[in-house]
């Protein structure tokens, strides 16, 4: 009998690292628990993206996911909140990695088209079908809530010829 796989899919921002922890068994799919680290913006960088490796790394430890999944940043006007934003999403690939998981990346648009059926959607959207796929997800934020669509997205493509290519 198969093994249910427990994934954990990170939404990383610099000050709010959203994060969802999922069981996929064949189709079926089991929320687990989800968050939001925070950083404090009053610290330096250094300080703010050792908080979200020290939070992420605490969640690893506290939910043992097997695979991790996370999404890709996204290029946008600001040069130097684009640079942030690929840091904290440095950490949120780091701390997978060094727990000994395969990290799975995903464009904002292949994750809306897996959860919503369509590669461009609102928050709203996201929020909604996340509790259609999964009744009992509970959420304390959007960035947590795009992180279970993020863990949605890799539970539907870990087995693609992609997926097990980058994993050899």
């Amino acid at each position: 009998m198969a093994e249910a796989i427990r994934i954990i899919g990170i939404d990383p921002g610099l000050r709010h690292t959203g994060w969802g922890v999922v069981e996929s068994l064949g189709n079926s799919l089991r929320f687990v628990a989800s968050g939001t680290i925070k950083s404090d913006s009053k610290l330096d960088l250094a300080s703010r993206l050792k908080q979200l490796y020290d939070g992420l790394e605490m969640v690893l430890h506290d939910y043992q996911p097997f695979e991790a999944a996370v999404e890709n940043t996204f290029v946008n006007k600001d040069a130097s909140a684009t640079l942030k934003l690929g840091q904290a999403r440095g950490i949120a690939m780091l701390a997978p990695a060094r727990a000994g998981l395969r990290v799975g990346e995903y464009a904002p648009n292949a994750v809306k088209k897996t959860v919503i059926g369509v590669g461009h959607g609102d928050k709203k959207q996201i929020l909604m079908m996340v509790k259609v796929l999964m009744p009992k997800a509970t959420f304390d934020s959007d960035h947590a809530a795009d992180a279970l669509a993020i863990a949605i997205c890799h539970a539907h493509h870990r087995t693609s010829p992609q997926w097990r290519l980058a994993a050899e």
